[in-house]
């Protein structure tokens, strides 16, 4: 989170898998990526929160479709994900982290690289990301904001969808540390990635690691982007909780606006 959304660039094609959760680094990671692969990357968090509403909707869409029980949602999951990444050098960031089966269907040739922090820190950022994103009132105040209106459909379609059919629930559980997700999304990896293929990454070790795996030089004069996931996330909460705000005070203000002129027409 944290930069504008990308936009695809015709030609481009997909060739890195960014398998890791979010909080683990991403933004960092998609902003590496767009320099070493030249190129835009489709960093879901930012697409989905600062995109044009066919990013939200489209990976709602997806979802929705999931977990498939069908060739035709096999079809549909393949067939979006395709138009999705269509001009992008990189995808990053949830729910493409847990999209990767299809994804290696799609692009065979791509390098999956999982990007990885401390297992504890992660899940307590986590949390508290999911904590401000469920707030009771949150999709009343973003009802007239857009991309983020459609927010709501899309945290139901990730539960109901693969999101939850990776990472099933229980009442017993009380987070991301207790519901076992880092774990689970390992063993999701390993299960449908060719050892071959699969790249732990840590941003805070740099370019050196990252430009290993994809076989490219280090950039000269140029320092390894830093962002904070999330504090990006919690700016982009509290700034579109304000723009709701104040787009609702703006329609209470021309309904009571209305209601006054009427009264005052019919005196």
């Amino acid at each position: 989170m944290g930069q504008e959304a990308s936009r695809p660039q015709p030609g481009k094609k997909l060739q890195v898998i960014g398998a890791g959760l979010p909080r683990t680094g991403t933004t960092s990671f998609s902003q590496a990526l767009s320099i070493l692969l030249d190129g835009p990357v489709h960093h879901c968090g930012t697409q989905i929160s600062k995109g044009e509403s066919y990013n939200i909707k489209t990976w709602t869409n997806i979802l929705k479709h999931t977990p498939i029980r069908s060739t035709e949602d096999e079809t549909y999951v393949i067939k979006e994900l395709s138009n999705l990444m269509d001009g992008y050098v990189a995808v990053t960031d949830t729910p493409a982290c847990v999209f990767v089966p299809e994804l290696i269907k799609l692009y065979p040739d791509a390098k999956v690289i999982c990007t990885v922090r401390d297992s504890d820190k992660w899940a307590e950022s986590l949390d508290k990301t999911a904590s401000n994103a469920q707030v009771w009132f949150f999709g009343f105040v973003l009802m007239f904001n857009n991309p983020m209106r459609h927010f709501s459909a899309w945290t139901n379609a990730m539960r109901h969808g693969r999101w939850g059919e990776v990472f099933p629930s229980r009442k017993s559980a009380g987070g991301a540390q207790e519901g076992q997700v880092w774990e689970r999304h390992l063993a999701f990896l390993k299960e449908h990635v060719p050892p071959e293929k699969l790249v732990f990454f840590d941003v805070r070790d740099g370019w050196e690691p990252l430009c290993k795996a994809l076989g490219c030089e280090v950039p000269k004069g140029i320092d390894f982007p830093r962002s904070n996931d999330s504090k990006a996330m919690e700016e982009i909460f509290r700034n579109e909780i304000r723009t709701g705000l104040r787009k609702w005070a703006m329609v209470l203000g021309t309904a009571a606006a209305l209601y006054w002129g009427w009264r005052s027409y019919l005196a």
